[in-house]
């Protein structure tokens, strides 16, 4: 059930960073209604995954998540980059994380 959680931890992260680019482009309180209950739901199911993982492989399973889930937002519905060592990268964070679910 914890990797459950912090699966969900880092689907609500993408959640809170999206909030973050909306309030960049629109101040409104929807932009920021997202960007809080993102990370607010997000840390509050870190939280939960943390009491079974260890705290390394949680955070970096955590911000790997986010990271690969913000870059693939920002790819899809932003018009950032989708230049072939981007999407490279992305495979190397997905590996590691995978690689530590695998060791732990």
């Amino acid at each position: 059930m914890a990797w459950l959680y912090l699966i969900l931890a880092g689907a609500f992260e993408v959640v809170g960073v999206t909030g973050m680019n909306k309030v960049v482009k629109d101040k409104n309180l929807q932009s920021y209604i997202v960007l809080f209950m993102g990370f607010i739901i997000s840390f509050g199911f870190l939280s939960l995954a943390m009491k079974t993982l260890p705290m390394g492989i949680s955070y970096a399973v955590w911000t790997g998540i986010g990271t690969v889930g913000g870059v693939i937002i920002g790819m899809l519905f932003y018009g950032e980059s989708k230049d072939w060592k981007r999407i490279l990268f992305i495979g190397a964070i997905l590996v590691a994380v995978v690689g530590l679910k695998l060791t732990s």
